[in-house]
């Protein structure tokens, strides 16, 4: 597929940009997969391209929190084996998946998560008492939310954030870069079974990458700097703009629900 000097630089551009929303507070993709069907790419090119320009944010932004001393991956190979197994499922099931149905519920669960950062008072990057079992996020909700990413994707970022800082008392900041590193354990494995059906294109997707990994340095180091003072408002924006974009995007299978 030839590409013209200019496309690829306002795609690298949006890259850039997706990289250091996603790096804070997800939803990255609701700026880079409409970019690149914008830019001539059929569906399913979109999709794996975009999982490969992805991943070299999320590996950005890992690395930087990690870096940091904000993450210890090491002490997360349970939910990081099991994020990546439902990922790969997910991808399997994209073309069996009731894509209308998930069109239309994930904006109202992101609007719910939105209301819930937004009014929750005692947010903050203090860790609080867990009120579920660790073992129950690793092997209950990391391949639903993994298998999540890899059939649909919107939102996955923001999903993960809420059941760690709500069930299992983790700290905005921490939650922040968790997110990070199963959105990037999901990104590879989705990626990986991309690459068997040959659809990812090279040049798009590597140039939308290194502007990504330059996006969420700055993202993840400003979110280290800040903390919940920006995490908190950016990630109650970013999931309200995914359930209008969504919503907007459905609005004739609303009408089937809603006559």
């Amino acid at each position: 597929m030839e590409i013209e000097l200019s496309v690829l630089a306002a795609l690298a551009l949006v890259g850039f940009v997706a990289g250091f929303i996603d790096s804070i507070a997800g939803g990255g993709g609701l700026l880079a997969l409409p970019a690149l069907l914008i830019a001539g790419l059929d569906p399913m090119a979109a999709l794996a391209t975009n999982k490969l320009q992805g991943t070299f944010g999320t590996a950005s932004a890992t690395h930087t929190f990690w870096k940091k001393g904000l993450l210890q991956p090491q002490n997360h190979w349970g939910a990081i084996a099991m994020v990546f197994v439902g990922a790969c499922f997910g991808v399997i099931m994209v073309s069996f998946a009731p894509q209308q149905f998930l069109s239309v519920m994930m904006p109202l669960l992101l609007v719910g998560v939105a209301i819930y950062f937004a009014a929750a008072p005692r947010l903050s990057d203090t860790a609080r008492a867990a009120r579920l079992p660790l073992l129950m996020f690793s092997f209950g909700f990391a391949p639903l939310l993994g298998f999540y990413d890899g059939i649909f994707g919107p939102g996955t970022g923001s999903f993960f954030m809420i059941v760690l800082v709500s069930l299992f008392g983790v700290g905005l900041l921490e939650a922040t870069a968790r997110t990070k590193l199963f959105n990037f354990t999901s990104n590879v494995a989705s990626l990986g079974m991309f690459m068997a059906t040959g659809k990812i294109i090279w040049t798009i997707g590597l140039t939308m990458g290194v502007a990504q990994l330059l996006g969420a340095q700055l993202g993840a180091r400003l979110a280290i700097k800040n903390g919940a003072s920006l995490i908190r408002p950016l990630l109650v924006f970013m999931c309200l703009a995914m359930a209008t974009k969504l919503l907007w995007e459905n609005v004739s299978v609303l009408k089937v629900f809603f006559p």
